[in-house]
């Protein structure tokens, strides 16, 4: 060991003086965030079962529909619901069991025609005929020589007990954004779209150091004057925690030969280098000699207590933090600079509230007898947090990943009314007030804006609860935009008669609706609109598969029908990928659904009229920034482009 030059040591400690300047919190942030700004590193591509915790790199976008089919969500027999009108105690009515179940992942083989029905079980695919299931517990068994029959007394509406095709999660319908943290919640979401596979973020590479001579590896024995290095565990563990990948290189010495080499070795092979030790201002400190011939010293010196000799430098374009040796120290600064600066690079944001106060949007009802706890998304109205309930049944995978929270209902309660306050317990994150609230209408051309806005900054959040349930909510103030929509059959004009006092329009696009069918079906194939229904109302084996009432695509049937009740009109799904679905699996021969899901399908398409897809807005929040912001990108070219390519006509 060379001989101790104590001249030499003060002659260091004295150079150390121009490193060792000390800056409030605040000036240390800046001088840091101005000399580095973190990103990502890059992405990388995981298994599902590799990416829990990891960050979406890209939109992840439906190629299918959840649930693929109508299917019914109890166990029961598939009925033609007009055949169950008469129903009653004292005049029931009997139908005929078709001869086969339909289990769950197999395809029914018979239909159900008038006057019969079919044994379905939970999750089956409903049969070609069938618009409504009744309940097992609701029928009863009976036999007679020409076999089998159940008995009913009462009757069910078109839809009972059936989930819709595309009901949870409709193809073309951007699922998951990119930045999206991924929990079991996504996961799921991603496997019900059979994804095997995703892009994320890769995570930082963080290489942790310890140096001193002091220093010893755990597990290895103690020697006088020696600390085990309980930093460098500290440490490591606390990048994954962040979310980095940490790579631990152990202990290096007091000599800055070997310092050097270990750091320009670390900044070789991460984006982010923390050595801990060898920060204060004394005899023994090599580092930041090491650290200002490698790259440059933005900070050494915090007014901070622990924490005050902390070194902030960037060597090779990386950040390159020296903690105090002290682990309180190292762990309050690491927690303080480091951790933000590893997510940030990861793409990770910070948690919030595990509760929230709020008014419950809209009422929620209950089954006596049970504790229900209802999955809620959040958002913030005149009147301070409003709770929507997410309306998805038990089969969705996407409630849990929507919403925000949820409220739990008594077991002796029916029901939690509507302006109800209500406590939210937050899902592992908290509520992030989003810029833009959109409620109504879903569409995906939608989406592509959103999608826009975002890369602008501008977090949106987009509560698909339908044209109606969207206006109500621009009425309450709840929303900066409600998509919708809505034929007014007074006038025939979409959307703008429809409008409540205090709430304007913003106009969208036009998506053209028409009659869809399996190609090479002559019956279609060739026509015009009317010819096409003339003879799909000839043909009475022509299947059609209608809409929901008070639809804007309802109204167009009705007039196209002109009081006709052909086969299937009772079949009344919610959606356009619902009736696509129906027609393209053969459960239905005819539908009207817009162009886009038509071309999605592989049907063919006879064009009937243009829907207009606008915008309301309470007059109150025409002039928000993020409204501005998205009336700009609405009408932006690269937008009109976009929505062209995706089949939309936008508005001029």
């Amino acid at each position: 060991m060379p001989p101790f030059d104590a001249m030499a040591a003060v002659r260091a400690a004295a150079r150390q003086e121009q490193f060792l300047e000390v800056v409030p919190e605040e000036e240390a942030r800046r001088r840091f965030a101005a000399a580095f700004a973190p990103r990502p590193p890059g992405t990388e591509t995981v298994t599902l079962a590799s990416a829990l915790g990891r960050v979406l790199a890209e939109d992840v976008v439906a190629e299918v529909d959840v649930p693929g089919f109508d299917r019914s969500v109890v166990d029961g027999f598939a009925v033609r619901a007009a055949d169950t009108i008469p129903a009653g105690e004292t005049a029931p009515v009997r139908l005929r069991l078709n001869p086969e179940v339909i289990a769950c992942g197999h395809a029914p083989a018979l239909a159900v025609e008038p006057g019969t029905a079919s044994l379905i079980a939970t999750g089956g695919m409903m049969p070609r005929g069938a618009d409504a299931v009744v309940m097992v517990e609701h029928a009863e068994p009976e036999e007679d020589d020409g076999g089998n029959r159940i008995v009913l007394r009462r009757p069910v509406a078109p839809g009972a007990h059936v989930g819709g095709a595309g009901s949870d999660i409709a193809r073309g319908e951007t699922v998951l954004r990119r930045g999206r943290v991924l929990t079991s919640r996504e996961l799921g979401m991603l496997a019900a779209v059979g994804r095997a596979e995703v892009v994320v973020l890769r995570r930082p590479r963080v290489a942790v150091l310890s140096t001193g001579d002091e220093l010893v590896a755990p597990g290895a024995a103690p020697r006088p004057a020696g600390v085990y290095d309980s930093n460098g565990a500290i440490v490591a563990a606390a990048v994954a925690e962040a979310g980095g990948e940490a790579l631990p290189l152990g202990i290096v010495p007091d000599d800055e030969a070997a310092l050097e080499r270990a750091l320009a070795e670390a900044l070789a092979a991460a984006d982010l280098v923390v050595l801990s030790g060898g920060t204060s201002k004394g005899a023994g400190d090599l580092c930041y000699r090491v650290v200002s011939r490698l790259g440059r010293i933005v900070v050494h010196g915090v007014a901070l207590k622990p924490g005050k000799p902390l070194c902030l430098a960037v060597a090779d374009g990386r950040p390159l933090i020296v903690l105090p040796g002290f682990p309180t120290s190292a762990v309050f600064t690491f927690h303080g600079f480091v951790a933000p600066l590893i997510r940030a690079m990861a793409g990770l944001a910070e948690t919030g509230a595990e509760t929230v106060e709020a008014r419950l949007a809209v009422r929620l009802g209950s089954e006596l007898g049970r504790t229900e706890y209802a999955m809620v998304s959040l958002v913030q109205g005149e009147a301070g947090l409003a709770a929507y309930p997410l309306a998805k049944g038990s089969g969705a995978v996407t409630a849990f990943s929507l919403a925000d929270g949820f409220v739990a209902v008594p077991a002796l309660a029916e029901a939690v009314e509507a302006g109800a306050r209500v406590t939210v317990t937050l899902i592992g994150r908290g509520v992030r007030p989003a810029d833009l609230v959109v409620i109504g209408s879903h569409c995906v051309g939608l989406d592509r804006i959103a999608g826009l806005l975002a890369e602008r900054g501008i977090a949106a959040k987009v509560l698909n609860v339908g044209s109606l349930g969207g206006l109500a909510a621009a009425r309450r103030g709840e929303c900066d935009l409600a998509p919708m929509h809505l034929l007014d059959p007074r006038t025939g004009e979409y959307n703008r008669p429809l409008l409540p006092e205090g709430v304007a329009l913003i106009p969208g696009w036009r998506r053209m609706q028409g009659i869809v069918f399996r190609r090479g079906d002559a019956r279609f194939e060739g026509r015009d609109a009317e010819a096409a229904v003339a003879a799909a109302l000839a043909d009475p084996v022509c299947l059609m598969v209608n809409r929901n009432a008070g639809s804007g695509t309802r109204v167009l049937i009705d007039g196209l029908l002109k009081g006709a009740r052909p086969p299937g009109f009772l079949n009344q799904p919610k959606s356009h990928n619902a009736v696509a679905a129906a027609v393209a699996q053969g459960r239905a021969d005819w539908g009207v659904a817009i162009a886009t899901v038509a071309r999605a399908y592989g049907l063919g398409f006879i064009p009937l009229a243009e829907e207009h897809y606008d915008f309301a807005v309470p007059v109150a929040r025409l002039e928000r920034a993020p409204v501005r912001a998205f009336r700009e990108v609405l009408t932006a070219a690269p937008t009109r482009e976009a929505l062209t390519a995706l089949g939309f006509s936008p508005s001029s």
